[in-house]
């Protein structure tokens, strides 16, 4: 057994389980890297996403989840559709730059419309296009539904991954 930083047992009442211990059990789980996109009156607008996951088959549907403090969501929400950008391992910079809030997160960043007329990164892997279905309380965040309308495979390179809140690296 590996040893490494010991996160106390806590109770799991709903109250007694702090932000701090959450959120570093949980970032043993390693993710994908995503940029959800879309264009809000002709203008690319995006955000870094990392709570995103297939949800069904039949019908097609994808599920992610934005922060309620993000500036981003309500612009993609009001365009009713998007592109989830699944990100390259090479794509650390793209993360961060959409992570960002505040600025003109595109300027330098390549993209083409997706099918659906969303930004589609240059580089990612992969492209989602979503028609916005429907969003149910998540708490701090808020859990969006994605009709699937679209999908495009762009390379086969390796993942950007997210792991102990740090950006990682299949094989690294």
């Amino acid at each position: 057994m590996s040893k490494g930083v010991v996160v106390e047992p806590v109770r799991v009442d709903g109250r007694s389980v702090d932000g701090r211990s959450l959120r570093a059990v949980l970032g043993r789980f390693c993710t994908g890297v995503t940029v959800i996109t879309a264009l809000d009156g002709g203008e690319p607008v995006g955000f870094s996403c990392q709570s995103f996951t297939a949800l069904s088959l039949d019908p097609p549907a994808v599920c992610l989840c934005p922060a309620r403090t993000s500036t981003s969501w309500p612009r993609i929400r009001a365009a009713g559709r998007f592109c989830v950008n699944i990100l390259a391992h090479d794509q650390e910079d793209v993360c961060r730059r959409l992570a960002r809030s505040g600025t003109d997160k595109f300027a330098g960043i390549d993209w083409s419309p997706s099918d659906n007329g969303s930004p589609r990164l240059a580089g990612a892997l992969a492209g989602i296009d979503c028609d916005l279905d429907r969003e149910l309380d998540g708490g701090d965040h808020t859990i969006v539904i994605g009709r699937v309308t679209g999908l495009r495979e762009h390379s086969d390179a390796p993942p950007l991954l997210f792991y102990r809140s740090a950006f990682d690296r299949l094989g690294a």
